[in-house]
């Protein structure tokens, strides 16, 4: 008989940032620092108000309550403060997959540890406590800049999804997917470990 992964909220604590699970009480921490355009620029519904945070939160709590979804904020360890928001998206319980995205990162935090180290923190948890056997990652296939974040990880490119979404401007969005595997896990993991390492901040 096939044993149901178990996801449930969580706190994931690294050394510059913590993850912890995403509530309506984050809207005045997100929206402080998450309506800059660019920060959506390659999102298919970009947020430019705080209603439209409300609403970005009220989603993801809701598929949170459907189990599709468990949705983050990212929080400055130093500070308490919210700077951008992450997620396990598309979850396959049975079938022991997740896909992390969703991810954004107030510009002062871009280029720095945040990032990668919430991707070290969700992928290390999906691995090594949820027992996933693939966790899939995907972008624009105009992102290039995403698509080069990835790879450099350790997640492997699988193909384009033609056609796959109509975005808020009405452009026609090619996605590519990625993926990582439970065997590469400890070659990501040691290759995360030293972008870490050598990351600022």
């Amino acid at each position: 008989m096939i044993r149901e992964m178990v996801v449930a909220p969580v706190v994931l604590e690294g050394q510059h940032i913590r993850l912890e699970p995403l509530q309506k009480n984050h809207l005045a921490g997100l929206a402080a620092v998450g309506l800059d355009p660019e920060l959506w620029r390659w999102i298919p519904r970009p947020v430019r108000t705080i209603d439209e945070m409300a609403g970005y939160i009220e989603t993801a709590l809701r598929e949170k309550e459907q189990g599709a979804s468990l949705p983050f904020a990212l929080v400055e360890r130093q500070t308490g403060r919210p700077i951008g928001s992450t997620r396990y998206g598309n979850i396959e319980r049975i079938n022991r997959r997740v896909e992390i995205g969703w991810t954004w990162v107030t510009r002062e935090w871009q280029r720095t540890a945040a990032n990668t180290e919430a991707k070290y923190l969700l992928l290390k948890h999906a691995f090594e406590t949820l027992g996933c056997i693939r966790v899939e990652l995907k972008t624009d296939s105009l992102n290039e800049r995403s698509r080069a974040a990835i790879l450099r990880i350790g997640a492997r490119e699988e193909g384009t999804f033609r056609n796959h979404m109509i975005t808020a401007s009405g452009r026609i969005r090619h996605t590519v997917y990625f993926s990582i595997v439970d065997s590469e896990w400890p070659g990501v993991k040691a290759r995360l470990k030293t972008m870490l390492h050598s990351a600022r901040r």
